[in-house]
């Protein structure tokens, strides 16, 4: 495959001006949107054969969740692709001044296998609404639905527009060494590195969606019971292959006990007494990540579940956990939950900032002065309050990591200012010209100056 000669055809129909007319714009959106729901259960089926995703969630975390943010950008694009006139300041007297929003040009996207619709739709519909042509990698660990998506966009846009790649880690290396105009990742930290290398080389910016140890809070004053189902929707979802799904537990050791019991209840209640044989409980990518995910339970206390299949591990809890414990030292990505305690709000917010920063927070609390001090103290790429996921549902906040769990932010009007340029611009008058500016430089001009300025 000429990798090159896809991107340069690609800069040629950018150079065209073909893609940044807000009617080319909302008529790929409609059209991306029309298809995705032609194919839902082709979709559908192909998450399942991939993940051993059920259809509800399936829809509820790949397919809907892309519907309606393509619902939100049509809305308001032709609002966000307006130039935004700002103050000009006096100096510039007369002038108007303005930010116009252009297109980067071409834009590479890699997106990973957990989420492997989402993940690759969510970022194109913020490229192609900014006015970007695209290259889609998608991820050789989820080749069902790469191939889906590869047909899916092979149909409704030409190659020029929209390329897709779905091949193995070669491929991923080559297209990476080409020149893109923007680089958008969604993976592991470490191949995150990778890819900001990589562009570094050609100057090219980046957003790196990436993880890490996402931790959830629990302090005295909650309902466990709820606060333990709701740690168990966002845990054990898609089997823990989440990147921000709650990573480790900070607990009051007075009410470990009882939250290990109301855990067990609900997830009895939702896949029964043993999730290896249920239908709907999603299994481990491959074999690689199930040996990992294993090695972590190893010689540990485990409290509740621990079983496991040839691609499934069921929801486990570890008790008698220490930051220095094995299952502490990577992002677990997995359906394992360790427990560890705390026993003073002060000095958990000072452990706290030593850890890096993740990509998430869950808080569980009623306590106000608690939630202030963790929201305006430590830093995270962002947080659900008394639940788990809930922001990144928001298409109305921007979602993204912070140090080593990413860089660069998206969703709603975010995508489309990821994608976009903003290109400051100044309009003088032809009319109006002050003579001060020009030399000869004298002190009452340089007095007028400061009088203006100070």
């Amino acid at each position: 495959m000429n990798y090159q000669k896809v991107l340069d055809d690609q800069k040629v129909y950018y150079q065209a001006q073909k893609t940044k007319s807000y009617e080319f714009r909302i008529e790929s959106l409609k059209l991306l949107k029309e298809a995705i729901i032609t194919y839902d259960q082709e979709i559908k089926e192909a998450l399942k054969s991939d993940l051993n995703k059920s259809e509800f969630e399936s829809f509820l975390t790949e397919i809907g969740i892309t519907i309606l943010e393509i619902n939100l950008v049509m809305k308001n694009l032709k609002k966000w692709m307006k130039p935004k006139r700002v103050k000009t300041p006096i100096t510039l007297f007369h002038a108007t001044s303005y930010i116009y929003q252009e297109p980067y040009g071409t834009v590479f996207i890699m997106s990973p296998w957990n989420y492997p619709f989402q993940l690759a739709i969510s970022p194109l519909i913020g490229a192609i609404a900014a006015g970007n042509t695209v290259i889609l990698k998608t991820s050789q660990d989820s080749p069902e639905t790469s191939k889906v998506i590869k047909k899916m966009l092979s149909e409704i846009f030409s190659s020029e527009l929209v390329s897709v790649f779905t091949g193995d880690l070669e491929e991923s290396k080559a297209l990476l060494k080409l020149k893109y105009d923007y680089i958008f990742f969604t993976g592991s930290t470490p191949v995150g590195r990778v890819v900001m290398s990589e562009a570094s080389k050609n100057l090219i910016p980046v957003t790196l969606e990436l993880g890490g140890k996402s931790p959830a809070i629990i302090d005295e004053t909650v309902d466990l019971d709820l606060t333990a189902k709701r740690i168990a929707y966002g845990k054990f979802m898609n089997a823990g292959q989440t990147c921000i799904a709650p990573d480790y537990i900070l607990i009051k050791e007075e009410l470990k006990d009882s939250f290990v019991g109301f855990i067990k209840k609900h997830v009895e209640s939702w896949f029964g007494e043993n999730p290896l044989d249920h239908e709907d409980y999603p299994k481990i990518i491959n074999e690689k990540n199930h040996t990992r995910l294993l090695s972590l339970i190893e010689d540990e206390s485990v409290v509740f579940g621990g079983r496991f299949s040839i691609d499934k591990i069921e929801p486990t809890i570890l008790n008698h956990i220490t930051k220095n414990s094995k299952v502490m030292q990577e992002e677990i990505f997995g359906p394992i939950l360790p427990l560890l305690t705390f026993s003073d709000e002060a000095d958990l917010i000072e452990e706290m900032k030593q850890f890096e920063k993740p990509l998430a927070l869950y808080l569980f609390t009623k306590n106000k002065s608690f939630e202030k001090k963790i929201i305006e103290e430590l830093s995270f790429g962002g947080a659900t309050i008394n639940d788990t996921m809930m922001h990144f549902g928001n298409k109305n906040i921007p979602f993204g990591g912070i140090g080593a769990s990413g860089m660069g932010s998206y969703h709603g009007y975010k995508s489309f200012e990821t994608f976009s340029h903003a290109k400051g611009v100044v309009k003088r008058s032809t009319t109006v010209d002050l003579s001060f500016r020009y030399p000869p430089y004298t002190k009452k001009k340089l007095k007028l100056l400061n009088k203006i300025i100070k």
